[in-house]
C-alpha cells in the first residue's frame, strides 16, 4: 500500500498521481508546493493494511521530507492497538523501491515483522541511486543540492550526474553529455557487480522523470550485462518531478548476497 504525498497548486491540494504530471506543470504559474502525508494518512493506511500480524511502514529519506516524523507519530497515536515499524529508507525512488520490495518478500515468506524491517533495512543501506537530469536548477531551488553546482554545470555546459546517498543528494563529476552520463551509471553498477566472487542477486530499476524510452534504454544495458532477479522501469510521480524538474533518468539497484572479494 502507498501512502501518497500531496501537491498543491494555487489553494487546491490533490495527492500525489492523482493530476497527470503535464498536467501539474503547466500549471507552475498557479504556485505550486509539495508537503508530505500526515499522521491521520499513515493512521488509516495502517488500520487498512494491518492483518494481525504488524505493519511496516517505509518511508522516503527523514532529511528530505516530513514522511517519517508523521509516520513515527503515526505509530505512537496507534500504540497499544497496532504493532507498528517506522523504517526512515534514507533513500528515494528507484533504491527506496527496492527496500520495499525486500521487505514484502519478507512478508510474504512469513517472516516475523522485526526481520521483515532488518530485511527493508538491509537493502535500503546496500542499494545505491544514481541519476541525471538537464539542469540542477530544481534541485538547487529547493536546497537539496549548493546553488554553485548548478549554476556551474549550466556555465560548462556540462550534463548534471548525482548519487542519492547518506539521506542526501550528491552531486558527483559532471558528464560532457547525455550518453555520458548514462555510460557513467551503467559502468558504476558493472564496477559494483565485478567486486563479488560469487554471483549476488541483482535487483534493478531504471528511473525517469518523462523519459521512459531513455529509461527503458538504460535498462537494457544493464540486462544485457548481469543476470537479474528483479528489473523494472518506473515513472517518477509530480510530486518527485516538482523536485527535479523533468527529463531525469536514473538507475538504482542492489546486489543481495554473494561473497565480495578483496
Amino acid at each position: 500500500m502507498v501512502v501518497p504525498m500531496w501537491v498543491t497548486l494555487g489553494s487546491t491540494a490533490y495527492r500525489d498521481g492523482e493530476l497527470p504530471i503535464r498536467e501539474v506543470l503547466s500549471r507552475l504559474g498557479e504556485g505550486l508546493s509539495t508537503s508530505g502525508p500526515g499522521p491521520g494518512d499513515f493512521a488509516q493506511a495502517v488500520e487498512a493494511a494491518d492483518t494481525g500480524s504488524g505493519v511496516a511502514i517505509l518511508t522516503v529519506s527523514g532529511q528530505m521530507s516530513s514522511s517519517y516524523e508523521a509516520a513515527r507519530l503515526a505509530a505512537k497515536l496507534l500504540e497499544g492497538e497496532r504493532e507498528v515499524a517506522v523504517v526512515d529508507t534514507g533513500t528515494a525512488a528507484g533504491a527506496e523501491a527496492l527496500a520495499v520490495l525486500a521487505a514484502s518478500k519478507a512478508a510474504r515468506a512469513g517472516s516475523a515483522l522485526q526481520d521483515v524491517v532488518a530485511a527493508s533495512e538491509r537493502a535500503a543501506r546496500e542499494a545505491r541511486l544514481l541519476a541525471t537530469l538537464p539542469s540542477l536548477e530544481h534541485l538547487a531551488r529547493g536546497g537539496r543540492v549548493p546553488g554553485s553546482a548548478a549554476w556551474g554545470a549550466r556555465w560548462l555546459g556540462l550534463h548534471p550526474l548525482f548519487e542519492f546517498r547518506g539521506g542526501e543528494v550528491r552531486p558527483l563529476r559532471p558528464a560532457r553529455s547525455e550518453e555520458q552520463a548514462y555510460r557513467r551509471m551503467v559502468d558504476a553498477f558493472a564496477g559494483d557487480l565485478a567486486r563479488y566472487e560469487t554471483q549476488p542477486a541483482v535487483h534493478v530499476a531504471a528511473l525517469h522523470a518523462m523519459d521512459e524510452t531513455a529509461a527503458a534504454g538504460l535498462l537494457a544495458q544493464v540486462t544485457a550485462r548481469a543476470k537479474v532477479e528483479t528489473a523494472f522501469v518506473g515513472s517518477f510521480s509530480p510530486v518527485m518531478v516538482a523536485h527535479t524538474g523533468p527529463g531525469l533518468v536514473g538507475l538504482a539497484w542492489w546486489l543481495e548476497g554473494g561473497r565480495r572479494g578483496l
